[in-house]
């Protein structure tokens, strides 16, 4: 279970975080919407450890996140733009950061995970250099797999990728659902979310405006939702 107790985030006199109540469970896909400096991002980096909170807690099964670095081996992130290096080829960036998570793969296994993560076999030999941003995605849910972890966030995960590359990525965040992984996802993709998501938010100003179940709710009812919410 991810949650958010009260979670705040004060910048000097700006408030991007206000008070955040949330509770993400095992197999659950939950997409926050919202314009850029809504909070977003800044909800994400508080449950990976990267900024402390200014007051209230981010929760990862229990423990506050910072307060113990176990939590630290449950989580993945996948950002935006997904940072590996242009001169290694696929297979070589999954074992270099996997390694770097203390985790020691064979190549069967490595190899393994890419086709998890739906990258075309002559893809894993290529250099980074020659990958799109689609596929270099999909080294980053590698690497994700490769620490066998339980909570994934990813910021922005479609921005950029062509309509295959998109459902591709669906159909994997639908498969780690189903396996009981648990994916926090901000996105502005309203279409992505109401597909791929099991529960969705719309923040405004560092506050949760919005919580819905998916199933309850259709894209051009969520489009209306958000453009009245902005």
């Amino acid at each position: 279970m991810l949650e958010a107790k009260k979670l705040s985030k004060k910048y000097g006199d700006h408030q991007a975080l206000v008070d955040l109540d949330l509770a993400i469970g095992s197999g659950e896909v939950f997409c926050l919407l919202g314009q850029n400096g809504a909070g977003k991002t800044t909800t994400i980096y508080m449950f990976l450890g990267f900024i402390n909170p200014s007051g209230g807690k981010a929760l990862i099964n229990g423990v506050e996140v910072n307060k113990d670095q176990q939590t630290n081996q449950l989580i993945a992130y996948i950002p935006e733009v997904v940072q590996l290096y242009g001169n290694m080829n696929g297979l070589e960036n999954l074992e270099f950061f996997s390694r770097l998570s203390g985790y020691k793969h064979t190549h069967n296994e490595l190899t393994a995970l890419l086709f998890k993560a739906c990258l075309q076999e002559d893809a894993h030999q290529k250099k980074l250099s020659f990958y799109s941003k689609g596929m270099r995605q999909k080294v980053g849910i590698a690497i994700a797999l490769s620490k066998n972890a339980q909570f994934i966030f990813m910021d922005e995960p479609t921005s950029g990728l062509d309509p295959k590359a998109t459902d591709e990525f669906t159909v994997i965040c639908k498969e780690l659902a189903a396996e009981g992984k648990s994916i926090f996802m901000a996105t502005h993709d309203i279409f992505n979310a109401v597909n791929v998501g099991t529960s969705i938010g719309i923040m405004k100003e560092g506050r949760l405006i919005h919580s819905a179940d998916t199933k309850g709710i259709n894209a051009n009812q969520l489009q209306e939702l958000y453009l009245k919410t902005i």
